[in-house]
């Protein structure tokens, strides 16, 4: 079958059903919430545990189910591989890995998935495993990535069921509150699982740091914790920061990033209740350095800003260029040490961020958002999955969600990386739909979304270069170098789902 952007989707994975995505905001929630395990503990009894095998133990983990983890230390994250390598030693199979997001430091998942210790994936692959898998590494049910909001609706929808959700906490106190503002190893926000703290069936909270009760902020509370596990390590903090949370020094890239600014003023956002979102790309880091800039010369002070949060943003919110900064995850360490400090720096769970099944979320209150892509289309379409040999090699995390939500859309990308064209005629995956981005900022030009004509005029006015998409692209395409299209078997290997959990793309597997 055919979902609303003209992709073939199959009818059914295994015993799913698929739904067709029908347009951004095209559906509407109906009947409850899923059921929340009833739990309760009576006075003096111990939550602490001594190793990651007793909690397995103590919480009944069996073969065929599904373990969740978040991704607060990115790609210094120790707890997956360790959960994975003591289910291997006790001879736990065919498990369903649930994370927020893996990263590099994860290639280890790859010989579990070999051995069948892990035969389902349900969350973004970045880098090795994904490539394993679009190359043909076997698993018993294609995968699927969600966006952060996605994500949290799909647990809350009863989509996915969570066996044991193991959380790592830089620091928790003996009965289960924890966070990852303190400890030894500081990570940043970790409300990333508090849906799965507060739905799956067993909750395991892993910290290298058991503090005095209580242990505040409460990110994950008491009253969702089943047991508290005690460990060396759970990850590098050093390692959450990597070259694609650097701003880039390309001159290229800094003229994109200084055009995406002056469109967000040429615009009319630039005055005071200003709010946004950047990403994490070095283009976008410099988007928001500018962005302070010009609201630091204009002399007014914004409502808000969501992070993933960044030293330029950080630097924005303490010269009192930003009323509040609500933070969702660290990106640097530079976020940690705010968060400690600074009053008005708050912590968000995703939930608040972009839960579509929700009565509000952060990102519908967000004036302006600059986000990436690995290529666009003439539709406006955006791919951030997987790039143009078809390769699935980047998760979705909050594109979706900030897309879908902010007025003004920007995606900020070369024409060309290298010889190899970013803006083609029709990306090899969609993972944002045309309708929700409002004009492609390149090197070039400014191309937007004939849905945005009122865009188009002040641009023009405040002497922009304006220019259609198809136009830039042809110009790159004089200077690209000539690629042979991927060859991809009938073999889904992947879901793309959109916010609301409907299909809007699959990735198959590359032959060729």
């Amino acid at each position: 079958m055919k979902n609303a952007l003209g992709r073939e989707i199959p009818e059914k994975i295994g015993d799913r059903i698929l739904r067709p995505f029908e347009g951004a905001f095209a559906t509407s929630p109906s009947g409850r919430k899923a059921s929340r395990p009833q739990k309760t503990i009576k006075p003096g009894e111990n939550k602490v545990l001594h190793s990651i095998e007793e909690a397995i133990e103590a919480t009944g983990l069996k073969s065929g189910m599904t373990i969740s983890f978040h991704h607060a230390f990115r790609n210094g994250d120790y707890l997956v591989n360790m959960v994975l390598d003591t289910c291997a030693r006790m001879g736990i199979k065919d498990l369903m890995l649930f994370p927020t997001a893996l990263f590099p430091v994860h290639e280890p998942v790859i010989d579990h998935i070999k051995s069948g210790v892990v035969t389902r994936i349900e969350g973004s692959m970045n880098g090795p495993i994904g490539g394993f898998v679009s190359q043909g590494g076997k698993l018993a049910q294609p995968g699927v990535l969600r966006s952060h909001g996605g994500r949290w609706r799909a647990v809350e929808a009863g989509d996915v069921h969570i066996d044991v959700a193991f959380i790592s906490a830089s620091q928790a106190d003996p009965y289960g509150n924890a966070n990852g503002i303190y400890g030894k190893t500081p990570c940043g926000p970790i409300g990333y699982n508090a849906v799965d703290a507060q739905y799956a069936e067993k909750t395991v909270v892993v910290t290298n740091d058991l503090a005095p009760y209580p242990a505040y902020p409460f990110e994950i509370q008491q009253g969702w914790t089943d047991y508290v596990v005690v460990v060396d390590e759970i990850g590098d903090p050093g390692s959450i920061a990597s070259g694609t949370l650097q701003i880039t020094r390309s001159p290229t890239r800094l003229k994109i990033a200084r055009l995406a600014a002056a469109a967000v003023k040429a615009a009319g956002y630039i005055k005071d209740g200003f709010s946004f979102q950047g990403g994490a790309g070095g283009i976008s880091l410099a988007v928001t350095k500018f962005l302070g800039e010009e609201m630091e010369r204009a002399g007014i002070v914004g409502s808000f800003a969501i992070g993933g949060v960044t030293k330029p943003l950080i630097d924005i919110f303490q010269k009192g260029l930003l009323r509040v900064l609500v933070d969702g995850q660290a990106f640097d360490l530079s976020g940690i040490q705010s968060l400690r400090q600074d009053q008005n720096h708050v912590l968000m769970d995703l939930g608040e961020y972009a839960n579509y099944d929700s009565r509000g979320c952060a990102t519908y209150m967000l004036d302006a958002g600059f986000l990436g892509a690995t290529e666009v289309d003439l539709d406006f379409n955006v791919n951030v999955n997987t790039h143009s040999d078809g390769q699935l090699l980047h998760g979705i995390g909050g594109h979706q969600d900030v897309a879908a939500g902010a007025s003004l859309t920007l995606i900020t990308v070369p024409s060309l990386r290298g010889r190899l064209p970013v803006i083609v005629d029709q990306v090899t995956t969609v993972t944002t739909p045309g309708e929700v981005i409002d004009a492609i900022v390149t090197e070039r030009g400014i191309a937007v979304n004939p849905r945005r004509e009122d865009l188009k005029d002040r641009f023009i006015a405040a002497g922009l270069p304006v220019r259609e998409l198809a136009d830039i692209k042809q110009e790159a395409d004089r200077l690209i170098r000539p690629l042979g299209q991927p060859v991809f078997g009938d073999e889904v290997i992947a879901l793309i789902e959109w916010r609301d959990g409907t299909v809007i793309d699959v990735v198959r597997k590359v032959v060729g």
